[in-house]
């Protein structure tokens, strides 16, 4: 049977240790969708890159690296995908890179600045 003088000792332990798990959980959520989004936009670049050494357009690589990305918010810009050189020669490197930043579901940190890059050779 609890004593009298320890009423209340359950509602003073759960206050002080709620903000602790309730921004554990934010970190971990946030961690998730920063991790999804570094994912999105490395395969994003794959495809740019992938589609730019096998077309040799700027246009489709765009188009590609665009469709890749999907449902991002903000959406992907066309001066945040940028390529190492204007045209793909055959036997040379191709590298799209694609910058975003990241804003925060909770708004208690600044916009993160990520990006994704992928390199392949051109014509093969």
């Amino acid at each position: 049977m609890p004593r009298a003088s320890e009423r209340g000792a359950v509602a003073v332990e759960f206050a002080i240790l709620a903000p602790v798990l309730v921004m554990l959980l934010l970190g971990i959520m946030e961690f998730g969708r920063a991790y999804n989004v570094q994912t999105t936009l490395t395969n994003a670049a794959r495809e740019g890159v992938r589609s730019m050494a096998i077309n040799n357009s700027q246009a489709t690589a765009r188009a590609a690296a665009k469709t890749a990305v999907g449902q991002l918010n903000p959406a992907l810009a066309d001066g945040n995908i940028t390529f190492s050189s204007a045209t793909c020669t055959i036997g040379s490197q191709m590298t799209v890179t694609i910058s975003y930043n990241l804003s925060t579901m909770t708004g208690i940190a600044g916009p993160f600045a990520m990006s994704g890059k992928g390199t392949m050779l051109c014509g093969g």
